[in-house]
């Protein structure tokens, strides 16, 4: 056979191949993929290949979310700390968010934006951000509002980049368009630019959500206090690693729960975009 049946061949093995894998529900291979993982976890563990220390058994694991979750059902104080933690990334996403937007609008609808903002702001995201916690915890205290703002801090530039690249979104004719009929700017930018752009906005908040969670977390276990992150410090240092594995998953769905709100809210105002999106979470 020559080269270009083969290669024709191998072709269509290919798209057979995601013709069925498109035909199984997502429930199925999540479930799937996640009883292998549990298996090879328990493998692992279950021959001694890692110490119990550093990888718990996915049965230690499973009795730790119980505790957990019996704990916060019971009203008993990891349920205080839940609390503490969702109110540090409420806090913190919505600073991010108004913050973010404003320094968008700023470098997406000025040259002085543009040109003077924006590089500090790229320099500022560069930095490590873990390197800022000591310096908000000195100048807010050990309290919730060091954390809140170290979660802000971190959430910002997404929402940054993303408002001020919706902002461009809007191609030369629609501008020229609006141009024509005697817009204002003002006008223009609420009524072409911002639609336009709000996908790209909404793009910029879901990465947010995720590097909310990842500062309030940083933030309280770096800087005492109360909350999950503290939690998690504690169960560390005394080497329950099965409590730490249990802490991170209901954590991870407070994470969730963020970030579907804001893919909520996506389709909720930005219906009118169909774009297929890859994965279908978004």
């Amino acid at each position: 056979m020559s080269d270009m049946t083969v290669s024709r061949e191998a072709d269509t093995v290919w798209v057979e191949r995601e013709a069925f894998i498109d035909r199984i529900p997502r429930s199925v291979a999540m479930l799937f993929l996640f009883v292998v993982v549990v298996g090879i976890w328990d493998l692992v563990t279950r021959a001694g290949w890692v110490s119990p220390i550093i990888l718990p058994t996915p049965a230690e694991t499973l009795r730790d979310l119980i505790f957990v979750g019996q704990n916060l059902v019971t009203g008993g104080y990891m349920l205080d700390a839940l609390w503490t933690t969702t109110l540090t990334v409420f806090w913190g996403f919505l600073i991010a968010t108004c913050i973010g937007f404003s320094l968008g609008v700023l470098v997406g609808e000025t040259k002085f934006g543009e040109r003077a903002v924006m590089p500090y702001l790229v320099a500022i995201d560069t930095m490590p951000k873990v390197a800022f916690a000591p310096l908000f915890i000195a100048w807010l205290g050990f309290d919730i509002a060091s954390k809140v703002a170290l979660a802000a801090f971190i959430a910002t530039f997404p929402i940054v980049v993303a408002t001020a690249a919706g902002l461009y979104a809007a191609n030369e004719n629609e501008r020229m368009l609006f141009k024509s009929i005697g817009a204002s700017r003002l006008q223009t930018l609420l009524r072409l630019k911002l639609p336009t752009g709000l996908p790209y906005l909404f793009t910029g908040l879901k990465i947010a959500s995720v590097g909310v969670m990842a500062g309030a977390i940083m933030g309280e276990f770096l800087g005492g206090g109360k909350g999950f992150g503290a939690l998690i410090r504690q169960s560390a240092s005394q080497m329950n690693t099965p409590r730490v594995f249990a802490l991170i998953l209901y954590l991870s769905l407070l994470g969730l729960a963020l970030y579907f709100i804001v893919v909520w809210a996506q389709r909720r105002f930005v219906f009118w975009n169909k774009t297929d999106r890859p994965g279908g979470l978004v």
